[in-house]
């Protein structure tokens, strides 16, 4: 399958400060991909290198077959959603309409008004009179209506009221499944991102802790629930990614391909959820370690 985003040992510095580093990752085409993880994660970062507006630091990084840049060929191929939705208050949406049809050669106006008429956007007002989910639904329409191989969303949920995440989202899987395009949007709200991708990206102080097709990463994830001296016998290919220690038993969060068949414990599903919270725990506990240890705690 085709790569749309092909990241080899990936990194981004500023002066000292690696904000991403180490970053190899393969998404294919026509994939709809989550990226998850907590504020100063990393997660922008890598955005705005897939987009061209950074330069990485280190590594080889190739999206739609080019490396990123400010290239018009390159900003052709690719739709971008910020954060805040930004647009420009003083022009109606038709205005804006006409601006992207303008300035993007690849334009698909019929795409746009079909977007925008199924959120119920009002054509004639003004960006500055929309409210929060309008004004989503409006960016979304523009960035998509450049026919663009990669569209990329920063935390386009964010702001948004429960319905409005919900038209958004709906109308994200629309687009996905019409166009064909490649879609990587970051969000915290991790079981909403569930109903509409397919692959998942964990990162954490800079760093990729998690990358696969959604469905295997929850086949290979399960909960494991038994005696201590149990849970502490699992086979070498087990991958323990959390662990919790009770009175009577342990409860661990592991990863394995092969299935775990000790009578004595109790296996169990994850969700989305589980497996997220449970790769980022396990690395603020490294990182807590790795701070008490440079303080001279033992």
């Amino acid at each position: 399958m085709t790569a749309a985003i092909d990241a080899v040992d990936v990194g981004r510095r500023y002066g000292d400060f690696w904000a991403l580093r180490g970053c190899t990752l393969d998404l294919p085409a026509g994939s709809v991909t989550a990226i998850v993880g907590p504020n100063g994660a990393g997660k922008t970062t890598l955005l705005n290198l897939l987009v061209g507006l950074l330069p990485v630091s280190r590594g080889r990084l190739t999206v739609a077959d080019r490396q990123p840049s400010g290239a018009p060929d390159f900003l052709s191929r690719i739709g971008f959603v910020a954060q805040d939705c930004p647009l420009y208050k003083e022009f109606s949406v038709s205005d804006l309409l006409k601006f992207g049809r303008r300035l993007n050669p690849r334009w698909d106006d019929a795409l746009a008004r079909d977007r925008l008429g199924a959120a119920d956007v009002p054509l004639d007002r003004k960006a500055g009179r929309l409210s929060g989910g309008q004004r989503a639904q409006v960016a979304l329409a523009l960035a998509v209506a450049k026919r663009p191989d990669l569209l990329v969303l920063d935390e386009p949920l964010a702001s948004l009221d429960p319905l409005a995440r919900r038209t958004f989202l709906q109308g994200l899987i629309g687009v996905a499944a019409d166009t064909g395009m490649t879609v990587v949007l970051s969000s915290h709200l991790i079981e909403q991102l569930a109903r509409v991708c397919d692959h998942l990206v964990v990162i954490s102080d800079g760093q990729l802790r998690l990358a696969g097709e959604l469905d295997q990463v929850l086949q290979e994830h399960r909960w494991v629930t038994g005696p201590p001296d149990q849970a502490s016998r699992l086979p070498s290919g087990v991958e323990v990614i959390s662990f919790a220690e009770h009175q009577r038993h342990s409860r661990l969060l592991v990863r394995s391909t092969e299935p775990l068949l000790n009578p004595a414990l109790d296996i169990a599903a994850v969700t989305l959820d589980d497996v997220v919270l449970g790769y980022l725990e396990s690395s603020k506990a490294a990182a807590d370690l790795r701070v008490a240890l440079v303080g001279g705690v033992r």
